[in-house]
């Protein structure tokens, strides 16, 4: 478990520290059915169990942590209830977040999202899933920011980290890579002409693909 904590002058510490194992739980540095010791975790980022027991009690709240009788606390499973319960409010928004990218994208976000999607495709035959789920969230933040709906960003920016530990699943396998980068590419093609129903029926797609693909890895495990 390799834990680092980006202190904040402006967080109080417990703050920090339910950022902290939040951020590594989402990416999956603590894997689901991990236990959350909580003498470990003080020692390995060196504060006392205060924070860290009030931290536990936060992401069991958001469902990111679950207490086993007599066990204590652990990492949430990833369950297909919770995965379905994203993508649908997911899908939601990402329609919205397309409609209007067709119609309010500028030359230079085009221009870049472009880059990011050229980016994404000489990592697909990598093994480096941090940099290629980075990569994929970066070129959908590109999309939500042509929006230039301040709001619709924010939900899908918290939408997105509850994204994060799905995200990790799907990129394991590279077939579903490779599908993902020929979607990147078509959604590129639709928002550069303004195609409003390709694109959306693309991204509609691309969701689904999502799901299907996180339910097989789940299946498999």
């Amino acid at each position: 478990m390799d834990l680092e904590m980006n202190m904040d002058d402006y967080l109080p510490l417990r703050d920090v520290v339910f950022n902290t194992l939040r951020r590594a739980i989402l990416k999956g540095e603590l894997k689901p059915g991990e236990r959350l010791m909580e003498i470990a975790l003080a020692d390995k980022l060196g504060v006392s169990r205060t924070p860290i027991r009030e931290a536990i009690r936060k992401l069991e709240l958001e469902g990111l942590v679950v207490m086993a009788p007599r066990k204590g606390a652990k990492v949430a499973s990833i369950t297909e209830r919770d995965l379905n319960d994203v993508l649908e409010v997911r899908k939601g928004m990402e329609v919205l977040a397309i409609s209007l990218a067709c119609e309010r994208i500028t030359k230079e976000e085009m221009e870049h999202l472009e880059k990011i999607e050229a980016h994404f495709q000489t990592l697909i035959e990598s093994d480096n899933l941090t940099e290629l789920a980075e990569v994929d969230v970066e070129f959908h933040d590109t999309i939500y920011q042509a929006t230039n709906n301040k709001r619709l960003v924010q939900l899908l920016n918290n939408l997105r980290e509850q994204m994060y530990r799905y995200r990790m699943e799907y990129l394991k396998d590279i077939a579903v890579r490779r599908t993902l980068a020929e979607e990147h590419k078509s959604i590129c093609e639709a928002l550069r002409v303004r195609d409003e129903k390709k694109a959306l029926s693309y991204v509609q797609l691309h969701i689904d693909n999502q799901q299907k693909a996180i339910i097989r890895s789940l299946n498999q495990e």
